[in-house]
């Protein structure tokens, strides 16, 4: 067992290292993430040293349940696929566009437009998503109307990172976790709203009181004139977004499984995406964005991290971390534990590994545990930039834009935000759990 826990706790060592230091490596003229290269590198090195039961490994691949590693993965890409064919038409964009015209009167009222905006697309799409459809967009237009960019950017990683919470296909984390407990979609709603609500309040309370002097500054430049792309292609989009959310809500009603639907769904968009291509006469450029810009990376991450949990599970070590934690205070025990958890190896390997420990508490006891883990591994997110792979892409954008933004800046923001927001999402979860 000690073997085992110290090739995992080095590589995840290692991660926070090359996250931090070296996030890319480069090979000739390949350049490559270092976070799912270490991650690989440790997961070949348990099997290497006989340390993983490869019996147990495979069973685990192919075995015929909602956490099938493969079946999730399926579900993580296909939804990124849906949200990203809208991107590549502009639309988030436009949006976005649109929105800020209209609060061009002052700093303040485009700052709640702006955080109100990324809070419901959020929602409905996928915090990694807006992060990397918005920073950009937002990186160009304060240089063009003359305003710091920091309250903003802060704003839109912050609200992407908390109202993710209120739906499970919000966050690949809350896909794992909820399908890991056998939560459908509309109890997830039920739970998770109210969490969600108090959160994401706080968080603008405290977003305000550090930024409310830069937001005092006027306005000297004009908003970007964004023209929407083609809307034939656009309301193809939000349609195979839509039904795929609302039967994703149905879904285990009619004895569907998430990632089926998700999957029906990408590949009915791109059917009907490329029938309007061909009958335009046009290459089909959206779909070869969605498959270039899809999140590929991911496959070997979550199977080296899976790797890793299925070697940890043999060996006792979740077991043991369960008895530890125990369901006495589970909600805030769990809460806290997964939120700084994340913030050591990243919001994805602690929700795989907090989901085995879970497996080893009481039957019908795990529940208020499964929920806290849900909101640290979001909220986790913004206290550091280790916390999630969308602060990992996020200070990568802002680093190609020129925009410096080290660690002690991000912790800043993330002490003064994420655990206010932490303390009322877990004071409201635990309301919601007397209920």
């Amino acid at each position: 067992m000690l073997l085992s826990v110290a090739i995992c706790a080095v590589t995840c060592l290692a991660m926070i290292l090359g996250v931090l230091f070296f996030p890319k490596l480069k090979f000739g003229k390949l350049v490559l993430d270092s976070y799912w290269l270490i991650t690989l590198a440790g997961a070949i090195v348990l099997i290497a040293c006989g340390q993983t039961d490869l019996k147990a490994l495979g069973s685990a691949l192919i075995a015929d349940n909602a956490i099938n590693p493969l079946k999730l993965l399926v579900l993580f890409l296909s939804m990124t696929v849906l949200s990203v064919y809208l991107d590549e038409l502009g639309f988030f964009r436009y949006l976005a566009g649109v929105t800020l015209k209209r609060a061009k009167t002052g700093q303040m009222k485009l700052f709640l437009y702006l955080y109100v905006m990324v809070s419901v697309l959020t929602v409905f799409t996928s915090n990694d998503v807006i992060i990397l459809s918005f920073t950009p967009f937002i990186c160009y237009f304060a240089k063009h109307a003359k305003v710091d960019p920091i309250p903003y950017l802060a704003a839109e990683f912050v609200a992407a990172n908390t109202w993710s919470m209120a739906l499970v296909i919000g966050n690949p984390t809350n896909i794992y976790l909820a399908t890991d407990y056998g939560i459908d979609f509309l109890s997830y709603a039920k739970v998770s709203i109210l969490p969600t609500l108090a959160a994401g309040v706080v968080a603008f309370g405290c977003l305000l009181l550090l930024f409310h002097g830069k937001l005092r500054a006027p306005i000297e430049g004009e908003a970007e004139e964004v023209h929407p792309g083609d809307k034939l292609s656009i309301g193809i989009g939000l349609f195979h977004l839509g039904a795929c959310t609302v039967l994703l809500a149905v879904g285990s009603y009619l004895g569907l499984e998430m990632w089926y639907i998700s999957l029906a769904a990408v590949g009915s968009l791109f059917v009907s995406a490329g029938v309007i291509a061909l009958v335009r006469r046009r290459k089909p450029k959206e779909l070869a964005g969605c498959l270039r810009r899809a999140p590929y990376q991911l496959i070997p991450f979550i199977l080296s991290m899976f790797v890793m949990v299925v070697t940890l599970s043999e060996k006792g070590v979740t077991s043991y971390l369960g008895e530890l934690f125990g369901t006495d205070y589970a909600v805030f025990k769990y809460g806290a534990a997964s939120f700084l958890t994340a913030n050591l190896i990243n919001n994805i390997p602690m929700s795989v590994f907090f989901a085995a420990i879970l497996e080893t508490l009481p039957a019908g006891t795990a529940l208020p545990a499964v929920y806290a883990t849900v909101v640290g591994s979001n909220l986790g997110a913004f206290l550091t930039p280790i916390g999630a792979l969308a602060g990992i892409m996020w200070s990568s954008i802002l680093h190609k834009h020129g925009l410096k933004f080290g660690y002690h800046d991000f912790l800043k923001i993330g002490v003064c935000v994420a655990i206010p927001a932490l303390a009322a999402a877990l004071g409201a979860l635990s309301l919601v759990m007397l209920l």
